[in-house]
């Protein structure tokens, strides 16, 4: 179901059939590593999709990376700028994140992501703000930061909320990463499918939701929104100071160093 493409420097925004629009992250030489640009476009076609008042131009929204990876999170080149950067920088850029995350969590249509090759970091909290997560059989899942010496910040609410705090706990304390069948049991991703079949069970799920009214779904959306809220504006900007805080730490330096460097950090038995 090919469409007319938007495109922009790091995504691409495809019209399917129907009213299904299809955002594709488009950088697969870095595994769709998002920094600061892509933070933005996302942030930018987020907003112009739920500028749409006609229900029917925006039933449903696919998203999706380029390549082999669905999105492996930050930029090393990004992350290096970050580490180099002051406290208050570090902040405005988590808020950025965070009001990324929010927008998607929040979208007025249901959300279907598809996983291959992994979700790490970012690339998870992306997954975990969908309705829906499809994943390849041999797909990985993980938040690394605390590894890193840094903190999960602004991904940890939808996390949470996702799976709950019993199963997403253990995940966030300790970097670890999950194949797509445990995944599933936790709740993370919703079917698993080989990783030649992708394409067409995506369109089998576009299919089953396409039968719901544009106006029911929309409905059913924010009765979901206020039956599993998501984080205050309170929480958001607690979250966002936790990570820029733990980005200038003595051991969030180090932990990035050490990332950069490729060494295994200092405090790993």
């Amino acid at each position: 179901m090919p469409g007319r493409a938007s495109p922009v420097k790091t995504l691409r925004l495809e019209s399917r059939e129907h009213g299904v629009k299809q955002l594709i992250l488009s950088r697969p030489g870095v595994r769709n590593a998002f920094d600061e640009t892509m933070i933005a476009e996302l942030k930018e076609v987020l907003r112009e999709l739920v500028a749409i008042s006609d229900p029917e131009e925006v039933r449903l929204l696919l998203l999706s990376g380029e390549g082999p990876v669905f999105c492996a999170g930050a930029d090393v080149n990004y992350m290096t700028r970050l580490a180099a950067s002051g406290e208050s920088e570090s902040l405005v850029d988590a808020r950025a994140l965070a009001q990324l995350f929010y927008a998607l969590a929040a979208f007025p249509t249901p959300v279907i992501c598809t996983v291959r090759g992994a979700a790490i970091g970012g690339g998870l909290g992306l997954a975990v703000c969908a309705d829906f997560v499809l994943a390849e059989e041999k797909a990985t899942f993980a938040t690394t930061e605390v590894r890193l010496g840094i903190v999960p910040g602004v991904i940890s609410p939808y996390v949470v909320r996702k799976i709950g705090g019993g199963s997403a706990a253990p995940l966030l304390l300790s970097g670890r990463r999950v194949k797509a069948p445990e995944a599933r049991e936790l709740g993370l991703v919703q079917q698993i499918v080989p990783s030649d079949g992708c394409d067409a069970a995506l369109d089998d799920l576009v299919l089953e939701f396409l039968h719901a009214g544009p106006e029911a779904a929309r409905r059913t959306k924010q009765l979901v929104l206020r039956a599993a809220p998501l984080p205050t504006p309170e929480h958001i900007e607690l979250t966002a100071r936790a990570i820029a805080t733990a980005r200038c730490s003595a051991e969030g330096q180090t932990g990035l160093s050490s990332f950069f460097d490729k060494k295994t950090p200092p405090w790993v038995p």
